[in-house]
C-alpha cells in the first residue's frame, strides 16, 4: 500500500491532541492508495479504546464517494502502547478485509498498517509517499 505522507502527519496530530485517550477515524482512497485520513469523534468514555461516531462514519463515505473515493480502512492511535492490535483491536475489528492504521506516540512515534481478516491481523507494507492527491483520478 502507498500512503500519502500528509495522511500519516494528519494522524499523527490527531493522536496527540486527543491524548491520553485514543483517536479514531476513517482512510479513503482508491485501490493501493491512501489519499486522506478523515477524523472522527471518538464516542468511547474509555481512554484506552475508541468507538467512530456513527454520523462521522457515514459523513466519510459520503465525503469519499463525492470525491469519487472509497472507504479503504480506519485508523487509531495508542497513545501508551505499541503500533500492534490489541486483543480489543481484533475482536471488534468488524469489517473484514480492512486496512486498520494504527499510531503509537510511545517514546518514538510509530505507524503501522494491518488488514483485519477474520483469522486475525496481518501486517502490510506500506510506503510513505510526500504527495497529496484530492483523488487519485487527478
Amino acid at each position: 500500500m502507498t500512503c500519502a505522507q500528509s495522511v500519516i502527519a494528519a494522524v499523527m496530530a490527531h493522536s496527540r491532541e486527543t491524548a491520553p485517550a485514543e483517536c479514531c477515524g476513517v482512510l479513503l482512497g482508491s485501490g493501493q492508495l491512501i489519499v486522506e485520513a478523515v477524523p472522527a469523534r471518538n464516542r468511547s468514555d474509555d481512554l484506552n479504546r475508541f468507538e467512530i461516531d456513527p454520523h462521522d462514519h457515514i459523513a466519510a463515505r459520503r465525503t469519499a464517494r463525492a470525491r469519487r473515493l472509497e472507504v479503504v480502512g480506519f485508523y487509531h492511535s495508542h497513545p501508551h502502547s505499541p503500533a500492534i492490535p490489541s486483543a480489543t483491536d481484533i475482536a471488534e475489528a468488524t469489517y473484514d478485509g480492512c486496512l486498520y492504521l494504527i499510531v503509537s506516540l510511545v517514546s518514538e512515534p510509530a505507524a503501522r498498517l494491518y488488514r483485519m481478516n477474520s483469522s486475525g491481523p496481518s501486517e502490510v507494507q506500506i510506503s510513505v509517499e510526500p504527495f497529496r492527491a484530492a483523488s487519485p483520478h487527478s
